[in-house]
């Protein structure tokens, strides 16, 4: 092999590792068996989230792991793999893939790194039944609003609980 292939080859273990290091969230999946139509609707359901879709030489990736530090990750780099990769919501491709995945037999996931620890299937699952991050945060604006909700419903009983006492007087 020429320096200059493997001088290629080097630095793109180097972007690999680096997407690993930058990423909220790197799913591997078994993309075998999609078609051409449902690897497209994939990426386009992951793109809208921010999430990009790979398909990674294996050994690219084993070395890619073990330069970010994610070791673990070697086992699952057995037969086709595509890693999903989000620097911004660590829970999107979780959630993305599973939705697929349940809905479409021939995609499999395989684990992952969530948050800078290894995931496994499991622990994938449980982060694709979390909301969204607008959904989170939804979510805490509606706790902070009922107690000042509540506190207003209060003051307004009062008023025309005073309101209906004047009138009858």
């Amino acid at each position: 092999m020429s320096e200059q292939a493997i001088a290629i080859k080097a630095q793109k273990v180097s972007e690999v590792a680096d997407q690993f290091k930058a990423a909220s969230a790197a799913v591997v999946v078994n993309p075998r068996g999609l078609t051409v139509a449902e690897s497209t609707d994939l990426r386009s359901q992951l793109r809208e989230e921010g999430v990009v879709l790979e398909v990674i030489k294996n050994k690219v990736l084993e070395r890619a792991a073990k330069e970010a530090g994610f070791e673990e990750l070697n086992d699952l780099f057995a037969g086709p793999s595509a890693v999903a990769f989000s620097n911004d919501d660590a829970v999107a491709p979780a959630r993305i893939l599973k939705k697929f995945a349940d809905e479409n037999d021939k995609l499999v996931i395989k684990g992952g790194v969530v948050d800078g620890s290894i995931a496994g299937v499991d622990e994938i699952n449980k982060y694709a039944s979390l909301p969204s991050h607008e959904g989170l945060l939804g979510q805490l604006m509606a706790e902070f609003q009922f107690p000042i909700r509540s506190f207003a419903y209060a003051v307004k009983a009062l008023q025309e609980k005073k309101e209906a006492e004047e009138a009858a007087e």
